[in-house]
């Protein structure tokens, strides 16, 4: 009997070689890793450590087993209950149960034999090898403290004929100190930032405080944007967004401090479809600017809608909020009145800014409204929050708060844009114009 206790435990506690011998880097390991986690984990990249090679992640090999027990790591947020997502990067049960008995077993390397082939990474790049970079002009010195308003470089594309894009990426220059990138395409004719000159960093003038009118709403056209955790725009063949010729891209920036002075020379790299595609990809937002959240309230709910205007394909997903976000609902409703719940984020990080794309995209015909639903904890139990003692308002910094739902529209080239999202009516003010 005291035998049959014995083999008990050893099989809950999962004794290496007891049932066959454990995993080996080379040739269960590598896979999810490549597959899971070397996109990040690299030199030059986001993560901390690189985990290309078996001496690289060996030293690493407890806290990665920590980190997928927690299911810290990979980061993924949306609830499993809710939707299925094309780039999903969560382990599932088997892989995470491989690397808990590999590093039990004193994560032993294996056979060099048997270990797959090295992904190939483009140096410098997630996407392919750009067929056009633009980036600052110059390296813009970074102060050591302050705070530093959101910045914006006209930089003329020089485009004779309109381009369409199938992958871009904006890549910072000082991850340490650039917050955000955002790359926006300011089609010829357009007055927004009309008085910023080419070259030349340049801060808009920020609306009057005490204005009824809700300001949230994104300018012209979103291209790209990084913020940590933000991938790069992948679209299918066939799937591209339009940069029109005589087109300006500007480069929107964000800086914080950290104490130490830093200089910058962010950039977008943008691959071209080889042939016009038949379907246009472009990129919209729910906002709602003219919410108030409470000091010390855990749980402030802020909600708001898009109302589509012609029928579209719904591909991917990217909540967005401050430090005092706690939570993000998708929803959609239909024309005749039912609902659906597409996405679920129960645990919002702003740390880390993830799209939801879609396993199988969505078509919305006309008339159907995306409802975003948040919440915010302005509490003192969020370890998060800059300050529980004061009233958090729609603004630019981090300290500040934002509502944005963003989504991503696959449509026929010939639908034109306008027609997407009828013209905004005066007494609904939370609902974004078209990215």
């Amino acid at each position: 009997m005291e035998h049959c206790r014995t083999v008990a435990l050893l099989v809950v506690l999962g004794a290496p070689g007891l049932f066959g011998a454990p995993p080996v880097y080379t040739k269960d390991i590598v896979p999810i890793l490549q597959k899971n986690c070397q996109e990040c984990h690299r030199p030059g990249e986001i993560g901390p450590f690189s985990l290309l090679t078996y001496e690289e992640t060996r030293p690493w090999a407890a806290a990665i087993k920590e980190a997928v027990l927690q299911k810290k790591m990979p980061p993924w947020f949306a609830d499993p209950h809710y939707g299925k997502f094309s780039n999903d990067r969560s382990l599932g049960r088997g892989d995470i149960d491989t690397i808990v008995r590999w590093v039990d077993a004193g994560a032993p390397k294996g056979d060099p034999k048997t270990e797959p082939p090295a992904v190939k990474f483009v140096t410098g790049w997630d996407i392919p090898q750009p067929d056009v970079v633009f980036q600052l002009p110059e390296s813009y010195p970074i102060p050591a403290t302050g705070t530093i308003e959101y910045l914006h470089w006209v930089i003329p594309t020089g485009f004779t004929t309109d381009k369409w894009v199938e992958f871009a990426e904006a890549r910072p220059g000082d991850r340490a100190r650039v917050h955000h990138i955002v790359a926006y395409v300011r089609e010829p004719g357009s007055q927004w930032l009309k008085d910023a000159k080419p070259g030349i960093p340049f801060i808009p003038e920020k609306p009057k405080a005490d204005t009824d009118e809700d300001t949230s709403g994104l300018p012209s056209d979103f291209l790209v944007g990084y913020a940590p955790g933000q991938p790069p725009e992948r679209f299918e063949p066939g799937q591209a967004k339009l940069v029109k010729a005589g087109s300006d891209i500007i480069l929107q920036v964000h800086y914080t401090t950290n104490g130490k002075p830093g200089t910058d020379q962010s950039k977008v790299g943008l691959v071209f479809a080889k042939e016009p595609p038949p379907r246009r990809v472009k990129t919209f937002s729910a906002t709602n600017g003219k919410f108030k959240i409470p000091a010390g309230e855990a749980n402030h709910q802020v909600e708001a809608e898009f109302e589509l205007g012609a029928t579209v394909t719904l591909h991917g997903l990217h909540p967005h909020m401050h430090a005092r976000g706690k939570d993000f609902l998708y929803r959609v409703q239909y024309p005749d009145g039912t609902t659906e719940t597409l996405l679920s984020v129960p645990h919002y990080s702003f740390a880390w800014q993830l799209w939801y794309n879609l396993d199988k995209p969505l078509v919305l015909p006309k008339g159907t409204k995306i409802l975003c639903t948040a919440h915010f904890d302005n509490s003192a139990n969020n370890p998060y929050n800059p300050d529980p003692k004061k009233d958090v308002i729609w603004g630019d910094q981090s300290w500040d708060e934002m509502m944005v739902g963003f989504f991503n529209f696959v449509f026929d080239v010939h639908t034109p844009v306008e027609s997407i999202q009828p013209p905004v009516k005066k007494e609904k003010k939370t609902v974004a114009r078209n990215q």
